[in-house]
């Protein structure tokens, strides 16, 4: 019996509760599928701006239509199901709402966000066209830094 104990116990530590949470698996999917969303618009659906067709009109999207009608919708809701997922990630029965979870995750977001707003202002006069994602963005991208930034106060705020 006591065999038993310990394998089922093998994920919760007494000091800081369970490894895998439902809330935890859900943040994660979240944010794979967040991803997912952003990167096949973007490979699958997206028009490319440098294919013509024999007329020499742009060539539409491709893949489901209504992706294609959602145009920059698309970003919004990729990156908003990953913010989504990190705010859900942030909440004490999840590893990254314990403990040092909070300092990275925060850390993290804060970083992330720094970096994404400063990519986009070094590169933003000449080579941002090179730059995936950023190049459909715009001024946008400063939202989707400031985003990660508001992610990061949502860890803050469980900090003890």
């Amino acid at each position: 019996m006591s065999r038993l104990k310990a394998r089922d116990q093998q994920f919760v530590d007494p000091e800081r509760g369970p490894m895998i949470s439902p809330r935890f698996v859900v943040a994660l999917i979240l944010i794979a599928v967040g991803i997912a969303w952003i990167v096949y618009y973007y490979v699958g659906v997206r028009p490319d701006p440098d294919a013509l067709t024999a007329d020499g009109k742009p060539v539409g999207p491709s893949g489901p239509d209504f992706m294609g009608d959602l145009e920059r919708w698309n970003y919004v809701i990729g990156f908003g199901l990953i913010l989504l997922g990190l705010i859900l990630s942030a909440h004490p029965s999840t590893p990254l709402g314990r403990n040092r979870g909070v300092v990275i995750g925060m850390l993290g977001c804060f970083l992330i966000g720094l970096i994404w707003i400063c990519v986009y202002y070094v590169f933003s006069n000449q080579h941002l066209d090179s730059i995936p994602v950023m190049n459909d963005l715009g001024q946008y991208n400063l939202l989707v830094g400031i985003g990660f930034m508001a992610v990061g106060f949502t860890f803050a705020t469980r900090w003890e």
